[in-house]
């Protein structure tokens, strides 16, 4: 009986070893989590975070929706939460600094943004941040097509002139901008300033003739992305030609092109047109044998 009590504590015994070392090695299965961030400014208005969540499998990385993060300005606490975001199918999510948080932006030149994620039952808890100085872009243009944007950091209390800050200078566009000229990115000078020629005389623009100008720093380590917009009227004028009321192959029943109308009329006929031609020679069969059998 002693024996049988032994042998039945050590049965459970190793169930509930195997059962902890299951436990451990779900643990152990759990994946890690790259959090990335940005911070964006347009036309020198409210700056805005976007994060981006991504893990390695099978040595590639994939990007990760449905992780929930917590962004945060400078410091974790709750005064400083600009939102609790959810990723996208694209593994993105976006928050703007809140007006709670003005007095927190306007205090100091440079800001860290923060990101935190709690962890779940699959991935690990993770947390990133970035710093960046507080800058902004100035754009100009001359009556000789001559684009200049200036970028200006914040030191103590005044705007700074920045020297060698790489940009573009560019044509704003629905796919993808286009650069003023054949230079893809331009530097700025001791003056803060990097300059461009026009040259897409041709370019289409509004019915006015209006395009979009945009001088912007993309992926700086200092600086973040910065953008700034100018409307001009440099492009060719687009004026777009209303087919509605015209016969046109894409128009409605009414306004079908002639020919078109012409093509479906006579097959329509040609096809009634042999019908009848078989009724009557059916009818013209059956009179005839009448004919014969009298």
């Amino acid at each position: 009986m002693k024996l049988l009590n032994k042998k039945i504590i050590t049965l459970f015994s190793i169930v509930f070893l195997l059962a902890g070392y299951d436990g451990l090695s779900q643990d152990a299965q759990k994946g890690d989590l790259n959090i990335s961030l940005s911070s964006f400014i347009s036309n020198n208005k409210i700056p805005y975070v976007v994060a981006k969540v991504k893990t390695k499998i099978d040595g590639k990385f994939q990007m990760v929706s449905g992780i929930n993060l917590n962004l945060f300005l400078d410091k974790d606490s709750a005064g400083t939460l600009i939102a609790k975001v959810v990723t996208n199918e694209k593994g993105e999510a976006l928050a703007v600094i809140p007006p709670s948080l003005k007095n927190e932006w306007a205090s100091t030149i440079n800001h860290t943004f923060l990101a935190t994620f709690d962890g779940n039952q699959k991935y690990e808890a993770s947390k990133a941040d970035v710093t960046v100085i507080k800058a902004k872009i100035l754009i100009d243009t001359t009556s000789d097509r001559k684009v200049t944007a200036t970028f200006l950091e914040m030191k103590d209390t005044a705007w700074t002139p920045v020297k060698g800050v790489e940009l573009k200078i560019a044509v704003k566009r629905f796919d993808a901008d286009l650069s003023v000229n054949e230079t893809a990115t331009f530097t700025t000078d001791s003056l803060g300033q990097a300059s461009a020629d026009f040259k897409r005389d041709s370019i289409p623009g509004d019915s006015k003739g209006n395009i979009i100008l945009v001088a912007k720093v993309e992926d700086n380590d200092q600086y973040g992305n910065l953008s700034i917009e100018q409307t001009v009227p440099w492009g060719s004028k687009f004026a777009g030609e209303n087919n509605f009321y015209k016969r046109t192959l894409f128009a409605t029943r009414d306004k079908a092109p002639v020919w078109l109308l012409l093509m479906a009329y006579s097959i329509v006929i040609v096809v009634w047109g042999i019908l009848f031609s078989l009724v009557d020679t059916i009818f013209k069969i059956k009179k005839l044998g009448q004919q014969i059998k009298s």
